[in-house]
């Protein structure tokens, strides 16, 4: 049986811990799938159409990963791409109580499909996308924490290609 793993998320914009994580699942599932969700109500600050371009770039050389963006319930998206495991990243246990309410509502609505937690390796575990927007935004340097393509997208963003 071929299982298929979605690791969703808004990716605004992706991270070198998004990219550990997605090495990481690439080991253990047949094809991980990095879904990235149009998340208008969060605002996001890059496009949908950019950051699916940006993680493409980002995790595009590892075997068996693809990266599609989407706008309908996670649910909705796991069925339609024949998936077996939700992936999650957990950076912290503060991240815990919102990332449990959400496996137990997909639970509700998807019952066959399970959720699967992933943290990323330490370097990356305080690393967050709103942190590399607002160091980026302040000028500061994100090439530690993002792909080139992230960092210059960023620079261009905030008006200082760097």
């Amino acid at each position: 049986m071929s299982v298929t793993a979605i690791y969703p998320g808004t990716f605004d914009p992706i991270t070198h811990g998004h990219t550990d994580i997605v090495r990481r699942a690439a080991r253990l599932f047949d094809r991980v799938v990095v879904a990235v969700a149009a998340s208008p109500n969060k605002g996001p600050a890059f496009p949908l159409g950019t950051r699916v371009a940006l993680a493409e770039q980002a995790v595009g050389d590892i075997p068996g990963v693809e990266v599609q963006g989407f706008d309908v319930l996670l649910a909705h998206f796991v069925h339609a791409q024949q998936a077996n495991v939700i992936l999650r990243g957990l950076r912290a246990v503060s991240d815990f109580e919102h990332e449990f309410q959400l496996a137990a509502m997909n639970r509700q609505l998807a019952p066959e499909v399970e959720t699967l937690f992933l943290t990323p390796a330490e370097e990356y575990s305080f690393v967050s996308s709103s942190l590399v927007r607002e160091i980026a935004r302040l000028g500061g340097d994100v090439s530690k924490f993002v792909s080139p393509g992230v960092a210059r997208m960023l620079a261009e963003q905030n008006g200082a290609a760097r």
